[in-house]
């Protein structure tokens, strides 16, 4: 049975890769930084699910050590230049776009005929992991058909990949650390903080004045932490649940989902989202490292407020 464990054992061999990949790059005077920094990220990809809490703990303080204290740096793989990539997409056209689309196709796809056929009675797959594994035989199945057809150099995925990871620096890995900084949040009662203050300073009853600071809040806060998945066990705890839902009876539903909408709308306005906003920057190679974040803000905060309303005039 192909389990999701197998698939972090896949990503971890890719960080592994590019681990190795760095630390030849003796172009790089940061190659040493960046080798540790993958190759940590890779033990865990590896080996996380073996290691105690305190174990992994020492990976992400030593991934963080690394960042900050400026010991990660962008190298310079010897791939194609931009001219050869260039004359490369003039030559194909969009037809070089034809493997990325295998990804989603073979991603919805399989689920379907996995789900809804004999398939899945196979038992080939762990249960409700089936469009992760699917996704990751796309990506496999994408990379023969690059192969087949292209034939570039062995080793050019992985330098190709060292080339756009080292683009986007430790920031790749910002999503996962927010992530669970949303679940420390939670367990250390900031919910609970939050919920007192809101009921000491908004009357008893006023629904729409409560709605408003959960809308706010799940903007906030995903602002903060840069993930509205991160923010919302935060605000469910303390305003969700408690007041929207159990006193006010409010659609849970629909207090969940346009929630996240809300959230959705501070993940446009900061730079801690940084798979959203730094990341295309850095790709797209833009001087204004927070161009991004410009061009959204007048898209994001008039969608904060019809967010804000539906909540209101749907769930009530």
């Amino acid at each position: 049975m192909i389990r999701l464990e197998h698939l972090y054992m896949l990503a971890g061999a890719l960080f592994a890769g590019w681990a190795l990949l760095s630390l030849l790059d003796r172009s790089n005077r940061k190659r040493l930084g960046n080798a540790l920094f993958w190759g940590l990220m890779a033990t865990s990809l590896l080996g996380g699910s073996h290691f105690t809490d305190f174990g992994n703990g020492l990976i992400v303080l030593g991934m963080v050590g690394l960042a900050g204290f400026g010991f990660v740096g962008r190298g310079h793989p010897k791939t194609t230049s931009d001219v050869e990539r260039k004359a490369f997409a003039e030559l194909r056209g969009n037809k070089l776009f034809l493997p990325a689309l295998i990804i989603p196709f073979v991603a919805l796809a399989g689920t379907l005929l996995y789900n809804h056929t004999a398939l899945g009675l196979l038992g080939w797959f762990e249960a409700k992991r089936e469009t992760y594994i699917f996704l990751a035989l796309g990506v496999l199945l994408a990379l023969l058909v690059i192969f087949a057809w292209l034939r570039p150099p062995a080793i050019a995925p992985l330098e190709e990949g060292r080339r756009l990871i080292d683009a986007i620096g430790w920031a790749a890995v910002l999503p996962q650390l927010l992530a669970a900084l949303g679940v420390v949040f939670a367990a250390a009662g900031v919910g609970g903080i939050v919920g007192d203050t809101t009921r000491a300073a908004i009357p008893d009853g006023n629904v729409f004045l409560t709605v408003v600071v959960y809308g706010l809040g799940m903007a906030l806060f995903t602002m903060i932490m840069g993930n509205a998945f991160a923010a919302f066990p935060v605000m469910a705890t303390a305003i969700g649940v408690p007041l929207l839902i159990q006193t006010y009876g409010g659609d849970p539903a629909v207090i969940g989902a346009v929630g996240m909408l809300a959230g959705f709308c501070g993940t446009l306005m900061t730079p801690m989202a940084a798979n959203f906003n730094m990341v295309p920057a850095a790709l797209l190679e833009l001087k204004d490292k927070n161009g991004v974040i410009k061009a959204q803000i007048g898209t994001a905060i008039p969608l904060l407020v019809v967010n804000i309303l539906l909540i209101y005039f749907l769930a009530f």
